[in-house]
């Protein structure tokens, strides 16, 4: 799976044709039996790209039953994946695509070997032109309030301009206008959108405003 460049917000998936807006539901700690409900409540919210992390309960269990729910309304992806062993295992369990907090050069070519997005971890112009060179498919930028949205410009002027870049980690929808401006295409959610013990419909109305700050930046 390859991801183009975005446009007005949305990615295509090159598998399935299907528009994804620009915007990425970390659920850390979901649990099994709630999974299925989660993604659906995501989807219908507008929000199609869904990461379980893999220091969540039985992750691999959780990805299976999103995909197996929504299909292709969503891809269903892991996130924290730190080696080749987990890259494997999220691919045996339907997942699409793989997002790591670091820039393991290993990781990246595994998950390129078995057709699977690749979101790498980057902090660093060094982080970012090594995960570039492994195949990386887009950037997270991690964690983005770090550095902040002039750090990600600095850093966007020498990257390539088809090159995906999310900020994720300490951005919330207030700062979406300003991370855009300094080259962001999207962003990754996370306790904003799901804590443990939240229900669906709070996984609803969260990704609802998540959505419609999205949409008012993107159009």
């Amino acid at each position: 799976m390859a991801m183009p460049t975005p446009v007005n917000g949305q990615i295509t998936d090159s598998v399935t044709g299907k528009a994804h807006r620009t915007l990425i539901a970390i659920l850390r700690g979901v649990q099994t039996h709630e999974a299925a409900d989660m993604a659906r409540a995501l989807v219908d919210a507008g929000i199609t790209m869904i990461e379980v992390p893999l220091n969540s309960p039985e992750p691999l269990k959780s990805i299976t039953a999103m995909k197996d729910a929504v299909g292709d309304a969503a891809m269903i992806g892991a996130g924290t994946v730190l080696t080749t062993d987990d890259v494997a295992n999220v691919k045996a369990a339907n997942g699409e695509f793989i997002v790591s907090p670091n820039c393991d050069i290993d990781v990246i070519a595994k998950t390129k070997e078995l057709g699977m997005g690749s979101w790498p971890g980057v902090l660093t112009p060094t982080e970012c032109f090594a995960a570039i060179k492994a195949g990386a498919d887009g950037l997270k930028i991690f964690p983005a309030s770090i550095i902040g949205s002039e750090g990600i410009k600095a850093m966007r002027a020498v990257l390539p301009k088809d090159l995906p870049v999310f900020a994720v980690g300490g951005v919330g929808p207030d700062d979406f206008s300003t991370y855009a401006k300094a080259g962001c295409d999207g962003f990754g959610l996370g306790s904003g959108i799901y804590k443990p013990g939240m229900t669906a419909s709070d996984v609803s109305k969260a990704a609802i405003a998540y959505v419609r700050a999205h949409d008012a930046v993107f159009g």
